[in-house]
């Protein structure tokens, strides 16, 4: 019997593994795909097929394209907004688009917080100090409006004068480079607010300074655009051209402002919370 033992081959004492068994974890191959739950299976299939697309869909349903949604200067290019018009408004929007990222960067900190003032000293316009984030935007409106070519003159918040820019710009831009600065710090949304007059060419034979300050002084009525960008969780560009208010959000994959809530309005019925400021109670009717 034991010579018969050592006669026994090693697969007679030790049988191959089945194929069909799993492979070790340090195998290179790959083990074949197990079969899905028929019912997983079609559902896997409902979320990676797309959609077909509804009977009598606009070409404003869905965002998969900005087709569907025009970007900031595509709408300006359908509504015949003027070349000059639009070259400020890119402009504009460009200069946007560098302070959402400065507000959105981790080391506006220190930039959020005002510079301790000197002792006596206090604003021309009686405001609060500046914070550098403030100053920070405010040179970057101010150079990309001078860059623009397309404005005259610009009174911001920042500067206790008008600045004038060219003598042939068209226009004249009025604007808050970042409101509420100080709310950075807490996480609140900030924005820039702006407004597009034209320029008046009966004044042009005034001295620099006098014609800077009527032309900032113009009535609202007469505004060529007025607009709000918001700076938060997304970055919103709100602006009327006279004819309705549009609201357009950037896009961070591709570096464009493009239209999400057109036609914006306030409900007929809405809730009773408007927000206000308390120093204009004084001014207001006595309804309000």
């Amino acid at each position: 019997m034991a010579s018969e033992a050592m006669t026994l081959s090693p697969h007679t004492l030790r049988p191959p593994l089945p194929l069909s068994l799993p492979l070790p974890p340090t195998s290179n191959r790959r083990p074949p795909p197990r079969p899905l739950h028929p019912a997983l299976a079609r559902r896997r299939r409902s979320v990676l097929l797309p959609k077909p697309p509804r009977a009598g869909a606009g070409a404003g349903d869905g965002m998969a394209t900005h087709g569907a949604h025009p970007t900031l200067l595509e709408h300006m290019g359908r509504a015949g907004a003027p070349a000059d018009l639009a070259v400020l408004v890119a402009h504009i929007q460009a200069a946007c688009k560098r302070i959402a990222a400065l507000v959105a960067s981790p080391g506006n900190a220190d930039l959020s917080r005002a510079k301790p003032a000197a002792a006596g000293a206090a604003s021309a316009a009686g405001r609060d100090a500046p914070k550098p984030l403030d100053e920070l935007s405010n040179e970057i409106i101010l150079s990309s409006l001078q860059s623009s070519g397309k404005v005259a003159v610009v009174a911001s918040e920042e500067n206790d004068l008008p600045v004038w820019m060219c003598d042939d710009g068209p226009y004249v831009v009025v604007t808050d480079p970042l409101d509420g600065s100080r709310n950075i710090e807490v996480s609140i949304p900030t924005g820039t607010i702006f407004g597009i007059y034209d320029r008046l060419v009966e004044l042009d034979q005034l001295p620099v300074e006098e014609k800077a300050q009527l032309n900032s002084l113009q009535s609202g009525s007469r505004l060529v655009a007025a607009g709000y960008v918001l700076y938060s969780s997304a970055t919103i560009f709100c602006i009327s051209f006279g004819a309705g208010t549009h609201g357009f959000t950037l896009d961070r994959s591709t570096g464009e402002f493009v239209l999400t809530h057109p036609s914006m309005q306030i409900p007929p019925r809405a809730a009773l919370l408007y927000s206000s400021k308390k120093q204009t109670l004084l001014y207001s009717s006595q309804n309000l």
